[in-house]
Parts: C-alpha cells; sequence; structure tokens
C-alpha cells in the first residue's frame, strides 16, 4: 500500500428505521484535525480528480452508492514512488480512506448518483492543492472500465 495512505473499516449500525454510518471521531487514532465537512456527488461514469493537496488529509467516505478512489504516489523520496492504489468505497464496503498530504487522487462514480463525504484537516484553499486533467495521461493511469 501507498505509504501513509490508511483505509479504515467503518461501523454500520442497522435497524428497522434505517443505518446509522459512523466516519470520525476525534478519540480514533487516524484523527488529525478538523478543518471542514463537505458531501460531493458523483454521477456514474464521472470522474473528480486528480488532485493534490499540499497541506490538508482527506478523509474519504462513500455513503451512498459506489466509487472508485484512485491514489497516485509521485512523492519524492517515498518508498511507494510510483505506487498506484485502487480503493472501492460505499455502503457494501463501509470504510474511510484517509489520503495524507502530498498524494494525487481522484474518484470515479459507479452507481447513478453517489455521495462521498469527506471530513479533511482544513479549510479548501484552491492556491495550496494542484489539479490535473484525469485523462492527461501524466500519472499513467487509465479511468475506462476494466472487464476481466
Amino acid at each position: 500500500m501507498i505509504e501513509g495512505l490508511e483505509v479504515v473499516p467503518l461501523r454500520r449500525i442497522p435497524d428497522e428505521r434505517g443505518t446509522v454510518y459512523h466516519m470520525l471521531r476525534a478519540s480514533d487514532a487516524h484523527f488529525r484535525q478538523f478543518g471542514e465537512i463537505y458531501f460531493s456527488s458523483i454521477y456514474e461514469g464521472a470522474v473528480k480528480g486528480w488532485h493534490r493537496h499540499r497541506e490538508m488529509t482527506l478523509n474519504y467516505a462513500c455513503i451512498a452508492g459506489r466509487v472508485k478512489l484512485v491514489v497516485a504516489d509521485d512523492r519524492e523520496g517515498s518508498p511507494s514512488r510510483g505506487e498506484i492504489e485502487e480503493i472501492f468505497l460505499g455502503p457494501d464496503e463501509y470504510s474511510l480512506a484517509v489520503i495524507p498530504p502530498g498524494l494525487w487522487n481522484g474518484f470515479k462514480g459507479m452507481s447513478d448518483v453517489s455521495i462521498v463525504a469527506n471530513c479533511c484537516t482544513h479549510e479548501h484553499d484552491p492556491s495550496r492543492s494542484d489539479r490535473v486533467d484525469p485523462h492527461s495521461g501524466l500519472l499513467g493511469y487509465d479511468w475506462a472500465r476494466r472487464d476481466h
């Protein structure tokens, strides 16, 4: 796995009224600090990425639908430099992806509409992040569906 990237299984509490989806607590070992939380919807087949934050840690959980999260490491001196990870997130495999600063990431919608929550460590500031077209080929990843 990419150095510093964590995938933490999360707790779901279902009953006849519905389900509670835990995401992040201040007492969790992987909690860093609170900056802001937002929700991002994404349509099937759409890609949101690539982006990389210089100081912000991202905490992604997909609460509806399903997404393919892709993380790429091009950090100088990283033992996992050049590695790419695919992580599938959704209520059926309910987990939190903790993405430290400096890693490229993006996600692709795999359901009609998916909703991803991000509880990040800093308020978003576009001047402190980088963006690259997901289809530029720059990071060597092909977002096309693969039927193996």
